[in-house]
């Protein structure tokens, strides 16, 4: 013993077997205040790990649940169950979904009441399905597709044999690819996106949690411009596809590649895809493996080996709730699916309007508007009436 040191009473001193259970009680007390979001700096971010392979689940999201389906939607919902029976499939509905999002968001949860108050207070049918599928696959992960996606390969196909399944955290696939767009006063915002009717996560992806925050903040802005509460935000159809539908999503997963990488990652590493890509642990497929048979964007058709799914379209009806911008001469834009010819004479159509004195342009309007199918018809009758017998 060195001289000057003080002896420690043999009394005072912990058994060994005390001794040697510290570290590990030590380590479970971290472990505790960690994962009780002391030490993890929010409840949501403590819960990410790494998942080694995808849950074998298949989402979907619909008015009523699988019994109540119409026959359109049991035959669609059927493929994907036939061609993946070793997964497990789950309908989230009108009647069950707030529970669904209560359950998991809540107190006792995660506990973000922002979250759900959002959800609870939302009344935009498409605001609510994009939302509920992004809080589902950042809960749950597994495979979420709309009700009238249906399977043509399984999920199993979704990984060609090349990539390791540990190795990727998401899968999906490009949607539009028409970057010359990018200025278009109607079409640039959604010219470039990737594909989210169909994709598959593995649960607890930080972007997924990004996303969902970045649209209830984007919500919160909505209801302060507009003066009104959430419950009564009206949306035209390019500030749905921005605020929460596939031009959200990209630029939520771009932004993600990108901090990642510590490199700016643009539509650029997207454009014409001609095989699958591995950036970041995102599996971005060709825009023929969600989305062929679109008419533009190269995507092919449905007879493509890569083609993966078919979307149906028929339960695709919110945009009447949600209009596109519709001249009251020239039409929608939209209705030139991308055809470049097409979208230039229409900005031509819309330029030789615009130039004209305004009581010119007023004059043209109320002379279609007396020419609809509706006025022919009433036109007709009229001359009917009007012939000698």
């Amino acid at each position: 013993m060195k001289i000057g040191a003080r002896q420690i009473p043999s009394d005072l001193t912990l058994p060994k077997q005390f001794q040697r259970a510290f570290p590990a009680c030590g380590a479970l007390l971290f472990c505790i205040l960690f994962l009780s979001g002391i030490l993890g700096g929010g409840h949501t971010s403590s819960l990410h790990h790494h998942n080694a392979v995808f849950p074998k689940k298949i989402w979907q999201t619909w008015k009523v649940d699988p019994l109540g389906f119409e026959d359109k939607d049991s035959n669609v919902a059927r493929t994907w169950t036939s061609k993946n029976p070793d997964y497990r499939y789950e309908v989230l509905t009108d009647q069950n979904d707030l529970a669904y999002v209560e359950t998991h968001f809540g107190p006792h949860g995660y506990n973000r009441l922002d979250i759900v108050y959002m959800y609870r207070e939302l009344t935009a049918r498409i605001i609510k399905a994009d939302l509920l599928r992004y809080i589902v696959m950042y809960h749950e992960g597994g495979i979420y597709t709309d009700i009238d996606v249906e399977a043509l390969r399984p999920v199993s196909k979704f990984i060609p044999d090349r990539y390791d399944e540990r190795e990727i955290d998401m899968v999906i696939g490009v949607e539009i690819d028409q970057p010359e767009f990018r200025n278009h006063s109607i079409l640039g915002n959604k010219c470039e996106s990737f594909c989210q009717w169909t994709f598959m996560c593995k649960p607890h992806l930080p972007v997924m949690l990004t996303l969902i925050e970045n649209i209830v903040r984007w919500l919160k802005e909505i209801a302060m411009e507009q003066k009104v509460p959430i419950s009564e935000i009206h949306l035209d159809f390019d500030q749905v596809i921005s605020g929460t539908g596939p031009s959200a999503f990209t630029r939520a997963i771009l932004d993600d590649m990108s901090q990642r990488s510590g490199r700016t990652i643009t539509w650029d590493n997207f454009h014409s895809l001609q095989e699958s890509k591995l950036v970041e642990n995102v599996l971005v497929l060709t825009v023929e493996a969600f989305a062929a048979g679109q008419g533009h964007s190269d995507s092919g058709n449905h007879n493509a080996k890569q083609a993966l799914v078919k979307h149906h379209y028929h339960a695709s009806g919110w945009p009447t709730a949600h209009p596109r911008y519709n001249h009251p001469i020239h039409g929608e834009v939209e209705r030139c699916n991308w055809d470049a010819e097409c979208v230039r004479r229409w900005d031509e159509n819309m330029a030789a309007f615009e130039a004209l004195p305004a009581e010119e342009q007023t004059a043209q309007i109320a002379l279609r508007q007396m020419d609809t199918p509706q006025q022919r018809k009433r036109q007709a009758r009229r001359d009917r009436r009007g012939r000698p017998r």
